[in-house]
């Protein structure tokens, strides 16, 4: 069977299919692989096997304990990322996050102290892939306004600095800032990421208060690109952008 004829019969689209076959997949549901199965006419022994390895799969990732705090389907596909560019809308994307400021953010969504604590230690465990050898680019689009919301001068100080330094001291990350003087853009939708693979389709993750979607349609994907890109030729340069951080800095 070709990929589209499994993706046909399935109701999938090709590069969902794909995606699951390669590897990129990290969060694949024990439902999707027994409707594999069936198609592929796997019975008995050999299928409970397999779905029993399929469970163990989703076991052994570190985010399901985390669900709570973060999308299980987006953070696995984030772990198998070549490229990430990240729009956070009205908030710091998530890889450039201080402790301090997920707390300040947690508190915001009404999460307890608790849940706070694992929000942060969630995103931590996220914020490693910054460093990781298979990771080739990370392109932040930042709003100036999502700064100018952490009123505590505290938190305020250390995201500044943890954004200059990475911008400075990572060559895989990029920072670029969206002025406020812009007005109305095209990322007013809201936030999303658009992750791109070794010789793989990309994908782009919609943030939303349910937890957001991952969106797989060509044409879809293509869509979000060519407002990812919009944005980066509107936003600041990256050296525009560190002397606008530092002198935020030093208002504070």
């Amino acid at each position: 069977m070709t990929l589209s004829d499994v993706a046909g019969e399935l109701d999938w689209s090709p590069a969902k299919l794909g995606h699951i076959e390669t590897g990129i997949r990290k969060q694949l549901s024990v439902a999707e692989v027994a409707a594999l199965l069936r198609v592929y006419g796997v019975t008995g022994e050999q299928r409970e096997a397999i779905l029993a390895l399929a469970r163990q799969a989703r076991a052994r990732a570190w985010w399901t304990d985390y669900e709570d705090v973060v999308s299980p389907a987006y953070v696995g596909n984030e772990a198998g990322a070549v490229a990430i560019g990240a729009y956070g809308g009205m908030v710091v994307p998530d890889l450039l996050q201080t402790p301090e400021y997920t707390v300040l953010l947690a508190r915001g969504r009404g999460y307890d102290g608790r849940t706070a604590e694992r929000m942060v230690t969630a995103y931590l465990n996220r914020q490693e892939n910054l460093d990781r050898d298979s990771l080739v680019r990370y392109h932040a689009l930042v709003e100036e306004e999502a700064l100018q919301r952490i009123t505590d001068p505290r938190t305020r100080h250390a995201q500044l600095r943890r954004m200059i330094e990475l911008a400075e001291g990572n060559p895989r990350v990029t920072v670029q800032l969206l002025s406020t003087s812009l007005g109305p853009h095209p990322g007013a939708a809201g936030p999303f990421t658009v992750l791109e693979f070794e010789d793989e389709e990309s994908l782009v993750f919609v943030d939303a208060p349910h937890g957001g979607s991952i969106v797989e349609a060509e044409a879809e994907v293509a869509r979000c690109q060519r407002v990812w890109h919009r944005l980066t030729g509107m936003a600041g340069s990256r050296r525009d952008t560190v002397t606008v951080l530092r002198r935020m800095d030093l208002l504070t």
